[in-house]
């Protein structure tokens, strides 16, 4: 498993944003923050193209993004090729995520999870494997090009 993992997000996913840094941390990840670095209104594809091309190039095998739904972020990062992300509000959410899609990015509805549960399903997707098998054949067809 990588211990390098990218986040990123919005205005509105700042502040557990910040506090998945320090818990990435404490469990030995290196965390590359491509912000944003204030609570103050931004606009999320700034933030997440960067984490996105990050990924594809391989710098990075997996990353995180919050913001308030969850949707604003997620659907920019699917806009990327290599990039398969998926809205999480549960930890079974997560853990299929990576089982059956081999989801490398998991996005987190700030306004509407606790925090104690977005921490919860970043460890679950992160120490979730892709099953493979029958899945794999799916997955390989999500790509348009």
């Amino acid at each position: 498993m990588s211990k390098k993992i990218a986040i990123g997000g919005d205005h509105a996913g700042f502040d557990y944003k910040q506090q998945l840094v320090a818990y990435l941390e404490a469990e030995g990840y290196e965390v590359k923050d491509f912000g944003p670095f204030s609570d103050a209104s931004v606009d999320y594809p700034d933030y997440v193209h960067p984490l996105c091309d990050a990924i594809e190039t391989g710098e990075f095998k997996q990353g995180i993004v919050v913001c308030g739904s969850g949707n604003g972020v997620a659907i920019t990062a699917n806009k990327h090729q290599g990039i398969r992300a998926a809205i999480c509000w549960n930890t079974d959410l997560a853990a299929l995520s990576r089982q059956h899609n081999d989801a490398n990015v998991i996005s987190i509805p700030a306004r509407f999870v606790p925090y104690e549960l977005a921490q919860e399903m970043v460890g679950t997707f992160l120490s979730t494997e892709f099953e493979g098998g029958r899945h794999a054949n799916r997955v390989n067809k999500i790509a348009c090009k």
